[in-house]
Parts: C-alpha cells; structure tokens; sequence
C-alpha cells in the first residue's frame, strides 16, 4: 500500500484530500505545515507527498527544498492557490514534480497521483548503481567487481530498499512492514538475521556498507 502525505494548513482540504486518497486505496499521514511534515518523513516511509504553498512555520517551496537537498527522490505535487508564472518555476526549480492550482478536481488529483507513482516505480525499481555496484531488480542480483551474486528474494529486497536512498535511516518497523508486510507475526529477530547474512556475502564489496542505528534502525552508506 502506497503511503501519501498530505501537507496542508486548511484543515477542511486536509481532511478532503486524505479521505479521498484513503478511498481510493492509499494509506495517508496529515501534516499541517512543513516542520510537521518532516517530522513526519523522518518517522515514516513516504511514497509521495501532496504540499500546499502557502503555509505558516515553513511553506511547501521550503519544504521541497529541504527534502531535494536531504536527497529524498520521494514524488511531491504542490497544491496552490497562486497561479503565477513565477510560483510555478520558484516550485520547480526548489524540486517539485507536478503543480495543481486551487480549486483543484480530486479526480484529477487521483490521477496525478498514479502517474506519478507509476513513473516513480519504474525508474526506480529497476535498478540501482553505486559505484562499481550494479543492484537488477529483475534478476534479484547484485554485481561488482566482475563477480555476480544471486540473492534470496527477501535478502534482495532488504538490500533494495537502504540503498535506495543511500545514508536515509530507516526504522526496523519501516523495514518490516514492506518487506514482511503489516500483517507479519515474528520478530525483529527475523530482520536481524537477514542483515547479517547480507554484510557476509557483501563483506568485500567496494561501494557500500550497512550500518546499524541502536535502537533504530539500519542504514546504507558509501565506503570512503
């Protein structure tokens, strides 16, 4: 299940959006300015973010700014009562995908929202380079140094996910949903093997390592 955060002041269209999203089969977290909003991020996997423009505390160009310059490639659509030439290339240029003026037509909404979790998915679900690092989604390997290594589905998927945003920390709770789904019954013991049994086979790879957060988490970064 995509997960969407809705960032809006206005409490009404808050609620309006989300429930049409939550409708429409998307999980959603509520944000009423963009310090909320990161706040937010750095608790929970966000698939793509809605970000109104106007807001108090930080607005959505702020907001956009901080994510592109943390290095989150998450999807955002501004939503804005401005219609300026000007606000849309300040939205653009500070990161935003797409840009919707208020009053906006929810199903229109809906629709933007696929596409771009669709072109999201398929740029980035394919592949990933790090490096001399080559991680293919279509044949669950990992090649560097001229030699190829076949993973097991869930050790990939594991791998997949910390690299795909390289020194992102993410929860053990986080990473268990998605790989294991909400639904899982073991325990932590079950991600922590996994780990493990990916630092042995990565253990003379060049590029990356997996680092642990205590009390956290576990995160991805490049070796120096």
């Amino acid at each position: 299940m995509f997960q969407i955060l809705v960032v809006e002041d206005d409490k009404e269209l808050r609620e309006l959006y989300s429930m049409v999203l939550s409708d429409n089969g998307y999980k959603t977290y509520q944000a009423k300015d963009g310090l909320e909003a990161l706040d937010i991020i750095d608790k929970e996997y966000i698939d793509l973010m809605l970000a109104d423009v106007m807001m108090p505390h930080m607005d959505g160009f702020e907001l956009t700014k901080q994510l592109r310059d943390a290095n989150y490639t998450l999807p955002i659509i501004m939503i804005t009562a401005k219609d300026q030439m000007n606000d849309k290339r300040i939205g653009f240029a500070s990161g935003t995908d797409d840009y919707m003026t208020k009053p906006i037509d929810v199903n229109e909404m809906l629709w933007r929202v696929e596409a771009l979790l669709r072109r999201s998915q398929s740029v980035n679900q394919r592949s990933i380079t790090i490096g001399s690092t080559y991680i293919d989604m279509d044949t669950l390997t990992v090649t560097y140094n001229h030699n190829e290594i076949i993973l097991p589905q869930k050790e990939f998927l594991l791998l997949y996910k910390l690299t795909s945003s390289i020194g992102k920390i993410f929860t053990r709770r986080q990473i268990i949903d998605e790989i294991w789904g909400y639904d899982f019954e073991g325990d932590g013991h079950t991600l922590d093997v996994h780990i493990n049994r990916l630092r042995k086979k990565l253990e003379d790879n060049p590029d990356i390592q997996i680092i642990t957060i205590r009390e956290l988490g576990y995160k991805v970064v490049k070796k120096s």
